[in-house]
C-alpha cells in the first residue's frame, strides 16, 4: 500500500494515479515529460492500465460541474441571485487572463527545457539566486507543483538559497499568475510581482548567508557543472535543428490543458468562496477585522498561515480582500504568507531537505512580509 507521499507526481506535483517507471503520475503528459527528462522508452502499458481517468474523479471536472450548478441555482432562485451577480462579476474581470495565462503556460511548458533550470542553480554565487528568481518567473504551475519541482531541483544539485529563492519567486512572479494578477488589481499588481522578487532575493541572499556559516544543512546531491554549456548557444543550436510544425501547437494546446487540470479548479474554488465572502460576510466584519490596520494584518497573517488553498485560488480572495477593506498591503500579506508559511510547503521542505532550512523560512520572510504590507497599507 503507497502512501501519499509515495504518489506524488515528480513532474507537477499533484497527486497520481497512473503507475510507470516506479512513479504515479496524474497524466500521460507528465509520463511523456519524465521520459524525455530522462531519456527512457515510451510507456505503453500504461496508457491501458489507467492512462485514461475518468472524468468524475478528475477534480477539474467535479469542481466545474460543481460550479455551474451553484451558479445555475443563484440564477434562478431570486434570493441568491447576488450570489450569481458576484461569480459573474468575477469572470468578466479574469477570464482573459486565465486564457492568455494558459497559453503562455503552453507555450514555456513545450518550449523551454529544464535543463536551463537546474545547470543555473547549484552554484553559491550570488548571481545564481537571480537564476534562481529569473527561472521561477517562467515557471508555470501552481504553488503545490512549484513545491515538487524546487524539490526535485534539489535532487538534481541545486543549492538550497537558490532552491528557496526560486520557490518564493514562483507562485506569485511566474508570468501566468502576473497576468491575472493585473486582471484583478490593475497597475497596482506591478507593486506584488516586484515584491515577491524582492523578497525572494533578499531571502535567498540570507539562506547563502547561513550556508557559508554552516545554519543550514548541505546538499548532497550538488554536481559539478560544465563550464562550456552555453544557454545562448544551446538555444541556437536547438532552433537550427527545430523544424516548427502542427505538431509545436498541439504542444502547447497539451501543455496548457494539462496546466489548466493542474490549476484552473483551484480558480474555480477562488472564485466560489469569494462569491460566497462578498455576499454573505458584512461589509463591516472585513473593516472590523482585516482593515488596513496593524491588527487587521496580523489577522490577516494568520488566515493566510491557516487556509489551504493554492496560489491561484488565493489570488481571487486575496482581491476580496482589497474589494472589501481597500487595504492593499493585507492582500499582499495574504499572498505571500500564503507561500511563506504555508503548513505544507514547510512539512514538505521539512522532510526532504531539513529542518533548519524549514524553520528559516518564516523566520526570514514574515518580517519582510509584515513590513511591506504595512507600507501598502500607508502608502497605497
Amino acid at each position: 500500500m503507497k502512501s501519499k507521499e509515495d504518489k506524488t507526481d515528480p513532474i507537477c506535483g499533484m497527486k497520481g494515479h497512473i503507475k510507470a517507471h516506479g512513479k504515479y503520475f496524474c497524466s500521460m503528459n507528465c509520463i511523456k515529460k519524465y521520459e524525455q527528462q530522462h531519456n527512457i522508452a515510451r510507456c505503453i502499458s500504461c496508457e491501458i492500465k489507467g492512462g485514461h481517468r475518468p472524468w468524475y474523479k478528475e477534480r477539474l471536472y467535479i469542481v466545474g460541474l460543481v460550479t455551474i450548478a451553484i451558479i445555475l441555482i443563484s440564477y434562478f432562485i431570486p434570493s441568491l441571485n447576488k450570489l450569481y451577480t458576484s461569480f459573474i462579476d468575477y469572470f468578466k474581470l479574469i477570464w482573459w487572463a486565465i486564457l492568455l495565462g494558459l497559453l503562455i503556460g503552453g507555450i514555456i511548458d513545450h518550449l523551454v527545457p529544464r535543463e536551463y533550470i537546474s545547470k543555473f542553480l547549484s552554484t553559491h554565487k550570488k548571481r545564481t539566486i537571480f537564476y534562481a528568481v529569473g527561472l521561477g518567473f517562467l515557471m508555470s504551475a501552481c504553488s503545490h507543483g512549484i513545491l515538487a519541482i524546487s524539490i526535485e531541483l534539489y535532487k538534481k544539485g541545486a543549492s538550497i538559497p537558490s532552491v528557496i529563492a526560486f520557490l518564493l519567486a514562483s507562485p506569485w512572479a511566474n508570468l501566468p499568475i502576473t497576468i491575472l494578477l493585473f486582471g484583478f488589481f490593475g497597475a497596482k499588481a506591478f507593486f506584488l510581482i516586484v515584491s515577491a522578487v524582492v523578497i525572494a532575493v533578499i531571502t535567498g541572499f540570507i539562506y547563502q548567508l547561513l550556508a557559508k556559516k554552516n545554519k543550514i544543512e548541505k546538499n548532497p546531491h550538488t554536481v559539478k557543472i560544465s563550464k562550456q554549456f552555453s544557454i545562448k548557444e544551446d538555444i541556437k543550436k536547438r532552433f537550427r535543428k527545430h523544424k516548427f510544425s502542427i505538431k509545436d501547437i498541439y504542444g502547447v494546446l497539451g501543455g496548457s490543458w494539462a496546466l489548466a487540470k493542474m490549476v484552473v479548479w483551484w480558480i474555480l474554488l477562488g472564485m466560489i468562496l469569494a462569491a460566497f465572502a462578498r455576499t454573505y460576510i458584512p461589509h463591516e466584519f472585513f473593516m472590523n477585522y482585516m482593515g488596513p490596520t496593524l491588527l487587521g494584518l496580523i489577522i490577516t497573517l494568520i488566515f493566510a498561515t491557516i487556509i489551504e488553498v493554492c496560489s491561484e485560488g488565493s489570488s481571487v480572495l486575496a482581491f476580496e480582500i482589497f474589494n472589501q477593506t481597500k487595504a492593499f498591503g493585507n492582500s499582499f500579506t495574504f499572498l505571500m504568507a500564503g507561500v511563506a508559511t504555508d503548513y505544507t510547503e514547510i512539512g514538505l521542505i521539512w522532510s526532504n531537505i531539513g529542518k533548519k532550512t524549514a524553520l528559516w523560512l518564516p523566520i526570514i520572510t514574515v518580517p519582510q512580509i509584515v513590513i511591506l504590507g504595512y507600507l501598502f497599507n500607508i502608502l497605497l
